[in-house]
């Protein structure tokens, strides 16, 4: 709550009970481009007040509104039309993006474009839960109908990560909107502007104002006040694994449901007959995407020790990356931008101080860039990409998610795939992991084998919106994206109708008193 101070925004950023609204207890809070430090703008920091406001509109709306009950067909248009407002603003969005998280331009079009299918898939998705499902069989009159209907849960939390601000809330978004249900939005402090324009479009779009409420705020401000509400069905949350341990715990008394997807540590298995140079390029995608601020990033690289392979492999990405290239996201050159503030670049080093004294060997990167060399980088929360050479499995570096440009190199005997297995699995995390291996049965087995969500094999880090997203273990629970994402937002509901009604005859009325 630093950051917070006892001002009004520029422009009112809260969105409640259908209007644009500032803060009732007065504050705000910048909002800092990482590139150079600078103030972008301030947005308004909802209170308790204010969220109590939003649930006391989104319960009031979804309670007496027809939007609930429409079908799923009649909200899928509103989805498609949301699509084609986030390809019309796209440039818009992407410069936000940039300049609230860091992230290059490149990156941050790719991010607009995949919201853009997600929201299309849903529009495609949705009107399949118009269809009833007949129950018939054994046990069942013929005079019954029974049926199986789709419908909203009702008030749902959607509350979202900073390192992809727009692409997290359109996950939760999509599948939540065309369930009918009534929507509170809450974007993480750090990077909150792409959601606030998003909202705008929404309301373009012809959403219901009172369906979607947004809260721009920290999680200290309004956090309790929305999972511990008896009025919300539903809290959808990524982030990290403390505060998402404590969204369940909140969320227990009231016996709401809770969706959450907490982070991961990321094993990449390399074997040696994987091509060098497409091992290194799959590793270097893997571990140094937007600054490895990514929860699927492939920050474990375990890799077969066979031969020279493993110390050419990672002698090449080493070289590799050293060669890229940071600077400001919006600048073509650039490709990886800053750490997304001065409190997590402080996290990252001292990541970096841990590893070292657990032994591990730096080989390159532990650093800031050099200011004398990059003055033009000196005031972002910029960190050289980094490799740990020599870890094994007793080293917290190893096992705590770093989420930063941190890789570490762990090896296995050559030819011993279970151990490779082994230490994939030697996580309490199961977000994703990667296989990268030319013996196509060998990639299959151990993909089979890895207790990850998401397991990728020859690549690292694609996704679609037709395919479920989630993790095992401790990275959460539930799923986004796909047919599962939808099942996240509705109820379902058995409709018993007896068509030939008779007494059923089991109490006579006659007392024997």
């Amino acid at each position: 709550m630093a950051d917070v101070v006892n001002s009004k925004a520029p422009k009112p950023t809260l969105f409640i009970d259908g209007q644009w609204r500032h803060s009732s207890w007065g504050k705000s809070r910048p909002t800092i481009n990482p590139f150079d430090a600078n103030v972008i703008t301030t947005v308004d920091e909802a209170s308790p007040q204010d969220a109590l406001a939003a649930i006391k509109s989104a319960r009031a709306f979804h309670d007496s509104s027809s939007w609930p009950r429409q079908s799923f067909a009649s909200r899928a248009p509103l989805l498609t039309r949301i699509a084609d407002l986030l390809q019309r603003d796209r440039k818009v969005l992407a410069e936000i993006e940039v300049q609230d998280t860091g992230k290059t331009l490149a990156e941050a079009e790719t991010d607009v474009d995949d919201v853009t299918a997600v929201f299309r898939f849903y529009a495609e998705e949705g009107p399949k839960m118009d269809r009833e499902k007949v129950v018939k069989g054994d046990g069942i009159p013929k005079s019954v109908r029974s049926r199986i209907v789709k419908e909203a849960v009702g008030v749902c939390v959607l509350i979202a990560p900073w390192n992809y601000p727009l692409l997290q809330i359109c996950w939760k978004l999509g599948p939540a909107l065309v369930a009918g249900n009534s929507v509170i939005v809450k974007p993480s402090e750090v990077t909150p502007l792409s959601t606030v324009h998003l909202h705008k479009l929404m309301i373009e779009a012809g959403i219901p104002p009172k369906a979607i409420q947004l809260l721009t705020a920290g999680g200290q401000s309004v956090g309790p006040t929305l999972t511990e509400s008896p009025d919300v069905d539903l809290v959808s949350f990524t982030g990290g694994l403390s505060t998402g341990k404590s969204i369940i715990k909140s969320c227990a008394d009231s016996i709401k449901r809770c969706c959450v997807e907490l982070g991961g540590k990321n094993p990449n298995i390399v074997f040696a007959d994987t091509p060098l140079d497409l091992a290194i390029d799959v590793i270097l995608t893997a571990v140094f995407l937007h600054a490895g601020q990514v929860c699927s990033s492939g920050t474990r690289l375990i890799i077969e020790d066979k031969g020279t392979f493993a110390d050419e492999v990672v002698r090449g990405v080493v070289e590799r990356a050293q060669r890229i290239s940071l600077g400001n996201g919006m600048d073509p050159q650039s490709e990886s931008g800053p750490l997304v503030s001065l409190a997590h670049l402080n996290k990252v080093k001292a990541f970096v101080e841990l590893g070292k004294s657990e032994g591990a060997k730096l080989l390159c990167g532990g650093s800031q860039p050099d200011a004398v060399r990059r003055p033009d980088l000196a005031k972002g929360y910029f960190f050289l990409p980094t490799v740990f050479d020599h870890c094994h499995r007793e080293m917290r570096i190893v096992h705590e998610e770093t989420f930063g440009p941190i890789l570490t190199v762990e090896r296995f005997p050559a030819g011993d795939e279970e151990r490779a297995i082994y230490l994939g699995n030697d996580t309490k995390y199961g977000l994703a992991g990667g296989v990268q291996t030319s013996d196509v049965e060998r990639g299959a087995r151990v993909a089979k084998r890895l207790r990850h969500g998401t397991v990728w094999t020859n690549t690292f880090g694609s996704y679609t919106p037709r395919a479920e997203w989630g993790g095992f273990g401790m990275s959460g629970n539930g799923r986004e994206l796909g047919s599962a994402g939808l099942d996240e937002y509705v109820e379902s509901k058995h409709l018993y109708t007896e068509t030939a009604p008779a007494p059923a005859g089991w109490f006579k009325g006659q007392s024997k008193l």
